[in-house]
């Protein structure tokens, strides 16, 4: 237990800024280490293009949770801040993706760790190719960089730049 578990934020709707670090204030409080955080990027909306660009972020963390029950927070946390779940891929105050936990692959009614469609998806690693690089992802076989460049994803990821405000969080890789 206690394994590196990797997330994706996103949020497209309302004060995209303020939701995210509200979700990483929450999210925090069950990480048994300081979170890392990528970079803030803004990225062109992935499914239904035709909507607001979004504002997406990875973290990394170590969690003793049971990855069902850390599934539980995340979906309280993202009602808490105005989630509706009315159309699939559709605008969202903020959405967190599980992407990675550790080398555990699960595949579960409820949960699908690795995230299936990670790798093809560039709003996803980039951020995350920032904070876990090097981390294999154990269905593919390669790590997060390798992944990322061989992304054919063609929609634009643009980094911003550090969230402000979020004591405690470093930029920087999340051993696995």
């Amino acid at each position: 237990m206690n394994e590196a578990v990797f997330l994706l934020l996103g949020s497209n709707l309302g004060q995209r800024e303020a939701l995210l670090t509200e979700a990483i204030r929450s999210l925090s409080h069950f990480s048994t280490s300081p979170l890392r955080c990528s970079s803030l990027y803004e990225t062109a909306a992935w499914g239904i293009e035709d909507q607001a660009s979004f504002l997406n972020i990875a973290i990394g963390m170590r969690c003793g949770l049971q990855p069902e029950v850390l599934l539980q927070e995340m979906s309280q946390i993202e009602e808490r801040l105005g989630r509706q779940r009315s159309l699939v891929w559709g605008p969202r105050t903020l959405d967190i993706d599980m992407l990675l936990w550790g080398q555990r692959i699960i595949h579960s009614e409820a949960l699908q760790v690795p995230h299936p469609r990670l790798p093809e998806r560039r709003f996803a690693l980039a951020p995350l190719a920032e904070i876990a690089a090097a981390h294999i992802h154990p269905e593919a076989g390669c790590s997060i960089a390798e992944l990322l460049a061989a992304c054919s994803d063609p929609l634009p990821v643009m980094r911003l730049g550090m969230l402000p405000g979020l004591p405690g969080t470093e930029p920087q890789n999340l051993v696995s």
